[in-house]
């Protein structure tokens, strides 16, 4: 695993239970700003198994990315967030009331 991507999911499990952060928040905090990518392509190929919160993480419009869903139809990322108590409507955050500051 290439140090970076250590780095990105380090700094995902300091990401508060109810607060989100972008993409591009990660990749700047990780010291690599502009790579708001290699932060997805991260949590793309991370173990099915692994602890890391990856549904704290959206893109920089509050919009849930990832089209995952669960036997229902149901964005498994929005009832992630939805039961930390981040209200997820029509697939977007207000990154105003729930964005992680560090």
């Amino acid at each position: 695993m290439k140090n970076y991507v250590r780095e990105f999911y380090g700094i995902i499990q300091l990401i508060p239970q109810g607060k989100v952060a972008t993409y591009g928040q990660i990749a700047k905090l990780a010291g690599l700003p502009k790579h708001a990518r290699h932060v997805g392509f991260a949590l793309k190929n991370m173990a099915d198994d692994s602890v890391v919160p990856w549904h704290r993480v959206i893109n920089s419009q509050g919009k849930i990315s990832l089209s995952k869903e669960d036997g229902f139809g149901e964005n498994i990322q929005a009832i992630k967030l939805q039961s930390e108590g981040v209200v997820v409507i029509d697939g977007r955050v207000n990154l105003k009331r729930y964005q992680w500051n560090p």
